[in-house]
């Protein structure tokens, strides 16, 4: 069919939708009715789109949750506009119950209004049996599409609000008050009916996706999907919480969340993951590798430091490689005007000197959008432990200044490609892992941008660094950037000029490493099977097997902490935070296992952004105060909300 000839990507059908309500409201002389909008296989075609146009917009800086936790830091917030960077704002305690901020029970402030969408999802399939030239495999499908992506908005309304309204049915436009003013259902009864729904759509979605509808469900993304909503409803924060919520009831006096603790969710949670995983790999999904030819001002190095260049290949490309071996399911939603998409705000400006005398501009390199401190101490050393754990590694000398083995240095030669020869930079920036490289931009090191190499120092005046006189606002705050994100051939200038991929929204990492947590809390102790999902992980960055390093006592502290299921939970979670950083994942994976308050209640750091010599710029300094409470662990329902449904009991605290 004609619609099907074109290269579909369903997440890009529609750049702009009205929403649902204003939507169906237009009804001129009351002539257009919800049949006329399914009379055609085309129509359903655009129904089915606008169900997925309410998918998360994680790319955009300013409504994207991607900057929630302790990873990203944006030039202080830009100003006190409470539009930009939301999830930030909400770090600092400035949520608010009168207005949400990326409230998503009604779609407030940047929120995504999950209860349109869920109702966008109640029209179609309300009425796409009556369209008369679809076939029925494609009835079916598209309709498991829309009841997974329906059972997949109430698991997101269920991550930020706890207890919701499920809204299984279209209410019909003479509705009873009983009907239009619903109570919250019990967290429990949430996740037994998104996961019973996943559950119903599963055997009638295609088992994966063809390359002309990428970004559409499949069986493969299903599968996951429900791995991760087992994971979160095993975790602490939702199974057995008594500490937060054991004085949060309903209207009968019952508990809105399960207070006991039930370990066979873990299990659950097991089988799901390795469902998923066993989905994957036979669908030829797998960790990515970089199989294409380096770029050329990469070669010379590449020669001389193969294996080291290779990894930091895959670890560089592994997002920004369009739809790779790796991508589980990505958001490809990506309008070319968008003036907030996270590699636009984190891209570096090309410095002078560099790419031939092409004309650099501002528009889609802002260069404001950096990382915390906290980052750069957060991956490990190259010996694959935290910088805390490594006996190599003294803490003392971490801040001096020292320099790069120059080019004829023996020592140099694992460093080609990868830091600069004779570079000043610090001892914190020697010695550490792959993806410390391959994923921040730091004083010493390169950064793969505009088809160039540019050799970033991040002092003050220098390539990479503040410049009053080119960009006086726009600079990285903390003095470090992050890399992931952009693609080496993305520039600037213009849209057509930047290189569009997919968000990951799940991919083969993740899986593997919740199978590692999943297998860990469901057993007394840890096993062989628990050390070989996170090795396939660190194999690919480039760092020892868990069992290995963390037995030697010439290596780390805490000799055989991985050994114990406290200590192996540690290890899991600090893995999935340098793996799938920046990401989105680590605010969650806090939330989900209770350690949010501590977390994220300290400060933000960074160097002297002004400083013009490493002397200056490597002082460390409060960049921003973080509040985060209890409280702030689920969204407040907006207060219009709730004096419009006496029914609804708002969350603790707010």
């Amino acid at each position: 069919m004609k619609i099907f000839k074109k290269l579909l990507i369903v997440l890009c059908i529609i750049t702009s939708v009205q929403s649902c309500s204003d939507y169906l409201n237009v009804v001129p002389d009351n002539t257009l009715t919800l049949e006329d909008l399914f009379k055609t296989q085309e129509e359903a075609w655009d129904a089915l789109a606008k169900v997925y146009h309410y998918l998360p917009r994680i790319q955009r800086t300013h409504e994207s949750l991607w900057i929630a936790g302790d990873e990203w830091l944006g030039r202080l917030d830009l100003d006190e506009n409470t539009g930009n960077l939301r999830g930030t704002r909400i770090m600092r305690g400035l949520q608010s119950a009168s207005s949400p901020v990326l409230g998503s029970w009604s779609g407030n402030n940047g929120g995504r209004p999950y209860y349109i969408a869920i109702r966008q999802a109640n029209v179609f399939l309300e009425n796409i049996d009556k369209v008369p030239d679809l076939s029925e495999d494609e009835r079916r499908n598209w309709k498991a599409q829309v009841k997974f992506l329906k059972a997949y908005y109430h698991f997101l309304l269920v991550q930020m609000y706890g207890p919701v309204v499920i809204a299984d049915v279209m209410i019909p436009p003479d509705a009873v008050k009983e009907q239009l003013f619903q109570k919250r259902s019990k967290v429990e009864e949430c996740f037994d009916y998104i996961i019973g729904l996943i559950d119903e759509a599963i055997p009638d979605l295609m088992e994966r996706a063809p390359v002309t509808l990428l970004g559409q469900v499949d069986q493969v993304v299903a599968k996951s999907i429900k791995a991760r909503i087992m994971l979160f409803r095993a975790s602490d924060f939702f199974n057995g919480n008594m500490e937060y919520f054991g004085d949060f009831n309903d209207h009968d006096g019952q508990p809105f969340f399960p207070l006991t603790y039930d370990r066979e969710k873990w299990k659950d949670a097991l089988d799901a993951v390795n469902e998923a995983i066993k989905a994957a790999e036979s669908n030829g999904i797998s960790l990515y590798r970089y199989n294409k030819p380096v770029y050329v001002f990469d070669r010379d190095d590449y020669e001389i430091n193969t294996d080291n260049m290779q990894t930091h290949y895959d670890l560089r490309m592994v997002i920004t490689d369009p739809w790779n071996s790796e991508v589980v399911w990505g958001f490809s939603n990506i309008d070319v005007y968008d003036q907030g998409e996270l590699a636009h705000s984190s891209n570096m400006r090309l410095p002078e000197g560099y790419g031939g005398g092409v004309t650099n501009t501002p528009s889609f390199s802002w260069q404001w959008l950096g990382a915390t401190y906290r980052m750069a101490e957060r991956y490990y050393t190259a010996n694959g432990v935290p910088i805390d754990e490594d006996l190599s590694f003294d803490q003392s000398t971490k801040w001096n200044l020292t320099r790069v083995p120059g080019i004829d240095d023996p020592e140099y030669q694992d460093l080609a490609g990868i830091m600069q020869p004779g570079a000043e930079t610090v001892n914190l920036y020697l010695n550490r892992e792959p993806r410390f490289y391959a994923n921040l931009a730091i004083t010493g090191g390169y950064w793969r941008t505009h088809s160039v190499r540019i050799n970033t120092m991040m002092y003050g005046r220098s390539d990479g660094g503040y410049n009053s006189a080119q960009h006086s606002t726009d600079f990285y705050e903390t003095g470090i950037g992050v890399k992931k994100f952009v693609h080496p051939e993305s520039k600037s200038g213009a849209w057509q000029r930047t290189i569009k991929y997919p968000y990951p929204i799940i991919r083969l990492a993740d899986l593997y490493l919740m199978k590692a947590e999943a297998l860990n809390e469901y057993n007394s102790a840890p096993t062989e099977e628990v050390y070989e999902a996170i090795n396939v992980v660190r194999r690919r960055a480039g760092i020892p097997d868990v069992q290995d390093v963390w037995s030697d006592a010439y290596i780390v502290r805490n000799v055989d902490k991985h050994k114990t299921k406290e200590g192996m939970r540690d290890i899991i979670l600090h893995e999935r935070g340098i793996e799938l950083a920046f990401e989105g994942q680590r605010f969650w994976d806090m939330i989900r296992t209770k350690r949010a308050v501590m977390e994220f209640s300290t400060p933000i750091w960074g160097w002297n952004y002004q400083g013009e010599t490493g002397a200056e710029f490597f002082n460390l300094e409060v960049k921003q105060s973080r509040r985060f409470t209890i409280t702030d662990h689920l969204w407040p329902i907006d207060l219009n909300e709730m004096n419009t449904n006496s029914n609804l009991i708002q969350n603790p605290g707010w």
